[in-house]
């Protein structure tokens, strides 16, 4: 069993990478709208290895609870799990929004 303030710890660092992966979903929507998808699809992947780091850290409780090692759930993890969902949530529309300005950029080409 972890203690609470290495709880805390886990779940400050989950809010972190979880924030960090959601601002670089936010700037690949950015990027996609003037239709820059290389940069943007760059910012995907930082994405997914913020996302990493946060499921490490996941983990660890994860795995701690399949052992039979009960931690305490305080609100600060809740939180934390919070982060990191609606991050996992932005990334997911975040490409198809980058597929979306894709077909919008083609459609506007084909246009011409």
């Amino acid at each position: 069993m972890q203690t609470t303030e290495e709880i805390q710890m886990l779940s400050f660092t989950i809010i972190l990478h979880a924030g960090n992966a959601r601002s670089h979903a936010m700037e690949a929507i950015s990027l996609a709208k003037t239709y820059q998808f290389d940069e943007a699809r760059g910012k995907i992947e930082e994405a997914e290895k913020e996302f990493t780091e946060a499921h490490h850290q996941q983990t660890k409780l994860l795995q701690d609870e399949a052992n039979g090692q009960a931690n305490e759930v305080t609100v600060i993890l809740v939180h934390a799990q919070d982060h990191l969902m609606t991050a996992m949530t932005v990334k997911d529309l975040a490409n198809e929004m980058i597929d979306m300005y894709e077909k919008m950029q083609s459609m506007e080409e084909a246009k011409k």
